[in-house]
């Protein structure tokens, strides 16, 4: 898939080192997560393997990014918020990972560079369009930025709904609890052009963003849904 000429046009790699921790990476978590929960995934025939397009999740807590990764089909680039890249043992795991910071509410070139040259080199991207964890199960409204990534790159969304990883999952689990984990990875969609200017264009980014997340609601149970629910 074609990107528009504004994406970058180096290719975006991920330095050896990484890609050899990520190997270790993705087996070793999913049996820790298989050793704390049960674990259901669907919709795996939904991923277009070896194309660009982005992974939209929704984000209760720290445990939905590496659950997603993890079992994920394929392997994946991921975004997060900056200031996980400062908390001890977080930190680490993102920087081995060689996952995106991202400062929320802030426009960073650079940032937005490297994703567009994620996509532009035909690499999958995880992201949550809310911009951050909700700490409870209900969904809240997502940032545009999404729209804006999308309007850029011109690939599919991936609507994924996670339940299970509440805050207290962990807590739980090493008290033999072990709770269900579920992704459900629903179809590729293309989200509708932007037209207009300012708030006009402003406005549709954040009906898009909007779309994003009115899909992963309805891979979600009711009490998921929050701000998208009816």
């Amino acid at each position: 898939m074609d990107l528009p000429n504004t994406a970058p046009k180096l290719a975006y790699k991920v330095p050896l080192i990484n890609r050899i921790a990520r190997l270790f990476f993705k087996p070793s978590f999913q049996g820790l997560f298989h050793l704390l929960a049960r674990i259901k995934i669907t919709g795996q025939e939904n991923v277009p393997f070896g194309k660009p397009y982005i992974v939209a999740i929704n984000h209760v807590s720290i445990f939905d990014p590496p659950f997603a990764i993890a079992f994920w089909p394929e392997m994946i680039e991921a975004m997060g918020a900056s200031d996980v890249w400062q908390r001890p043992g977080q930190a680490q795991l993102v920087k081995i990972y060689h996952a995106i910071p991202v400062h929320r509410g802030e426009y960073d070139r650079e940032v937005f560079d490297k994703v567009l040259a994620v996509l532009s080199s035909g690499k999958p991207l995880l992201l949550a369009p809310e911009g951050g964890r909700s700490h409870h199960e209900g969904m809240r409204r997502a940032h545009p930025g999404i729209a804006f990534i999308v309007e850029q790159s011109g690939v599919p969304v991936i609507p994924v709904g996670i339940t299970g990883t509440t805050d207290d999952f962990f807590k739980k689990a090493i008290r033999a609890e072990r709770r269900l984990l579920e992704m459900h990875i629903g179809k590729p969609f293309i989200l509708p052009p932007i037209k207009g200017k300012g708030s006009e264009r402003r406005e549709a980014r954040q009906h898009n963003a909007d779309l994003v997340m009115e899909h992963i609601a309805a891979l979600l149970p009711p009490n998921y849904r929050g701000y998208y629910g009816p």
